[in-house]
């Protein structure tokens, strides 16, 4: 059995079921969503780069850029060369984070993205990509396929790809199960840092840090759907954040807009679900972006974002929580829309 590294996490984690937030309860999740949003506003003036803002990951040190770029939606581009294009204007305009998956759209958007970060581009980018492998032989397999697509000997970030199941951190965490080949991946130099990503529980993300705890191992950043619906329900937000704050792990905030659906509810606009999610403590907002319009979107939120004060919080969480109830605008947690892996189960090995 692998070593891990010796970093326990503290007994603070609950696996009560967290129903939709009620309208009687609104005002305690405000409060709750102000503490939160304290912990930015009182931060010192962020570092900038080509103005855009720039946060630390965690415990790694590492600078990654408030926004990030989303795999999929790139390989999703019917024009390769403008997925290329995007890449690299969001890089040349102060993004360095970017996200994939080894299973986005067939392997295709890891070979976009290895063909963008060519001439020079690599150096310029904290990378992060993701894979399904349950077991060590599978989750080895697929890194070496992400490593060539992406076409480098080195990722900045491997996560594990949709911890939604309740099994899935015990075999992750199982002898002879993933997290050996991340670790020995880590320990060649083949990456540097590890996380995990899920969108449907948090007592599954609770799971997954609790289990990581139990073999002595401390994730470097965990990825979860944090957003304006998400607060109101079932929330990540509430019960997840505060843990990875405490324990210094660096958060990935991921579906701002629940891929455009939260958008349909006619609530809030795009620039506000942005805003929502990098006034929370987030390392970085990933977001999807697949024309250069909306990559410029992102990049106006990022640099015009000033941290929220408590009366445009609590108006924003007003707005959106009626809609909020029962996680309709939610198809992520509610749904097997966004489950690759259970549409596809022999990617978990």
């Amino acid at each position: 059995m692998v070593n891990l590294r010796q970093s326990p996490l503290p007994d603070t984690m609950s696996a009560n079921h967290d129903p939709a937030v009620s309208r009687r309860e609104f005002l305690g999740l405000t409060a709750a969503s102000l503490l939160m949003a304290g912990s930015i506003s009182v931060a010192a003036k962020p570092e900038t780069k080509n103005g855009m803002p720039y946060r630390t990951l965690g415990r790694t040190g590492e600078k990654v850029s408030v926004i990030g770029l989303g795999g999929y939606h790139l390989g999703n581009q019917s024009d390769p060369e403008e997925s290329i294009r995007i890449i690299r204007t969001g890089i040349d305009e102060g993004i360095n984070f970017l996200d994939n998956c080894w299973d986005y759209n067939g392997g295709e958007s890891e070979i976009r993205m290895g063909k963008a970060l060519r001439d020079g581009y690599r150096q310029k980018a904290f990378l992060m990509t993701k894979i399904d492998g349950r077991n060590k032989t599978a989750a080895a397999t697929q890194l070496i396929e992400s490593l060539r697509r992406l076409q480098t000997d080195r990722i900045d970030l491997l996560q594990f790809h949709e911890v939604i199941r309740d099994t899935d951190p015990d075999r992750i965490f199982a002898e002879g199960g993933g997290m050996e080949a991340a670790v020995e991946a880590r320990k060649a130099g083949k990456i540097r840092f590890i996380g995990f990503t899920g969108h449907k529980s948090p007592d599954i993300h609770l799971k997954m840090l609790a289990t990581a705890s139990k073999h002595g191992f401390t994730f470097d950043a965990v990825q979860m759907p944090l957003n304006v619906m998400d607060a109101h329900f079932n929330s990540f937000e509430k019960r997840v954040l505060p843990v990875l704050t405490k324990d210094g792990i660096g958060v990935l905030g991921m579906k701002p807009m629940g891929d455009k659906v939260i958008l349909k509810s006619k609530t809030v606009t795009a620039v506000e679900c942005l805003s929502y999610a990098m006034h929370l403590p987030t390392s970085v907002v990933i977001t999807g972006c697949d024309s250069l319009p909306i990559l410029q979107q992102a990049l106006h939120a990022a640099r015009s974002f000033q941290p929220m004060d408590p009366p445009q919080v609590a108006a924003l969480l007003a707005k959106t929580a009626t809609a909020a109830e029962g996680g309709q605008f939610e198809l992520y947690k509610t749904s097997h829309q966004f489950d690759g892996t259970v549409a596809n189960p022999q990617w978990l090995g």
